[in-house]
């Protein structure tokens, strides 16, 4: 017989009977090194078995080349696209001076058809071959995912980072300048101290409710401010006026001040209360920074259900929103969220970190779809006994021809390098082998919609317990 069991290796081979019997079916062709045998994306495609010499097969993901394998003498490759009718989805090229048996696709499939003892070798080959190429992939969209999380968070964790610490700076500094200003109050009354303190007080207040005013009723305030100041005489006004009204000190309650303040004291007062008023604002800055920090941890943390088992009693709308606040970063910059939750829906039983990946998948189609711009509405109700999720974006749409076929292996609908053709596919088995679910896709120009089903299953007792 032609097929050796130990044979269905990571990269099966064709015994070496059978490559002699396909060279009657095939065109022996010779490549140099660095001669492209074919091209990720090139659809005019053949069976090709090597018959010496060395073919490196890479495939673009994330703008990256990623090396799969280096084919040798028996081992092939094509066998998927000609089957499935799709284009190829590696790169093939010589590394080495090589020979290489090219079979057409209509012979290649005469054979298979024919039943012959070749045939049985090819299928048992490729069922290995099929099998392992899309775990590899699997795994490599796995960290095409993982990488783009981790640049959108390390973005996202960096900014309010690099916040708290200039924020820090800042304040180790107004603090040097407020201890000395501090001792130039030491001829005020007590009367005069608790009038400043009493303001201090208010303007704190007024810092952490006041509403954000617009650049321009800023901008008039902070002139008429350091108009009161420089008719007074205070050096650098311009200086003090951001923070005075920012704080809610506009020129009424300068008059209180400078009405119980004698002029030669009042310069100094005013720049003891802009460097005490500053300096609640730093802290305000690092409070903010510090709590968006902790958001994110938290965040990672309900993401990836660290620390927990793997089946979880959960609620979809936690899972969802930890994902949206991960990619943040990509939203923020044209994506309007629109979120038409049924907060009444039961918690399920769930694998919690499986259909996050689910939300991240989806999520990162639309916003792709989108090209960054555009309408993400999500939207959670109940139908039946099932919970459902529909994901909608206003992007270019999936044609009606392809619509049937983006949950297949391999299929994409990307431009070359920029998917392995398995996030749908994951996303399928999660959604239906894993949770028994199903998953819809309804589709035109401007108004994509993915609809999740998730059936909800009372917990059995003790096999999906709330942490």
């Amino acid at each position: 017989m032609l097929h050796d069991p130990n044979q269905m290796t990571l990269f099966p081979k064709l015994p070496d009977e059978a490559l002699e019997e396909m060279k009657h079916y095939g065109t022996q062709i010779q490549l140099n090194a660095g001669d492209v045998l074919f091209n990720e994306g090139d659809s005019n495609y053949s069976f090709h078995a090597v018959l010496d010499g060395e073919i490196e097969i890479t495939k673009q993901v994330g703008g990256e080349t990623r090396l799969l394998a280096i084919h040798r003498r028996g081992e092939f490759v094509g066998e998927l696209s000609m089957l499935t009718g799709s284009a190829y989805i590696v790169n093939a090229r010589a590394i080495a001076s090589s020979q290489v048996l090219r079979i057409d696709i209509d012979t290649f499939k005469q054979i298979l058809t024919d039943c012959s003892p070749l045939a049985d070798v090819i299928l048992t080959a490729m069922a290995g071959r099929s099998k392992d190429l899309e775990a590899q992939l699997r795994q490599q969209e796995k960290m095409a995912a993982l990488g783009k999380l981790s640049a959108g968070l390390a973005h996202e964790l960096n900014n309010p980072g690099a916040a708290a610490r200039r924020a820090a700076s800042l304040l180790r500094e107004n603090f040097q300048n407020l201890q000395s200003l501090t001792l130039g109050l030491s001829c005020l009354t007590k009367e005069q101290l608790n009038l400043l303190v009493e303001i201090q007080n208010q303007a704190t207040e007024y810092i952490a409710t006041a509403p954000k005013l617009d650049p321009l009723t800023q901008s008039d305030k902070e002139d008429e401010v350091t108009d009161w100041l420089e008719e007074r005489d205070v050096a650098n006004g311009w200086k003090l006026a951001p923070t005075f009204v920012s704080a809610g000190l506009d020129s009424a309650k300068l008059d209180i001040i400078s009405d119980r303040i004698s002029s030669d004291s009042l310069g100094k007062v005013l720049n003891w209360l802009e460097t005490a008023l500053s300096a609640t604002g730093l802290i305000n800055d690092i409070e903010q920074s510090t709590t968006r920090i902790s958001d994110l941890v938290k965040a990672i943390k309900g993401y990836t259900y660290m620390d927990q088992a793997p089946l979880q009693e959960i609620d979809v709308h936690e899972g969802i929103e930890n994902t949206l606040l991960i990619f943040s970063c990509r939203i923020k910059k044209g994506i309007i969220i629109y979120r038409n939750y049924d907060r009444t829906l039961p918690r399920i039983c769930a694998y919690a970190s499986e259909l996050n990946q689910v939300w991240t998948n989806l999520i990162d189609n639309a916003i792709d779809a989108m090209d960054g711009k555009g309408d993400l509405t999500i939207s959670t109700y109940k139908d039946n006994n099932c919970l459902v999720v529909e994901i909608a974006d206003t992007g270019i749409g999936i044609p009606e021809a392809i619509q049937s076929r983006i949950f297949e292996p391999f299929f994409t609908t990307k431009g070359v390098g920029k998917g392995t053709g398995l996030g749908l596919e994951i996303t399928y088995r999660i959604v239906v082998n894993r949770h028994k679910g199903d998953i819809h896709v309804e589709s035109k120009p401007g108004d994509t919609r993915f609809r999740v089903r998730l059936p909800i299953i009372k917990p059995v007792e003790n096999s999906c317990k709330q942490e």
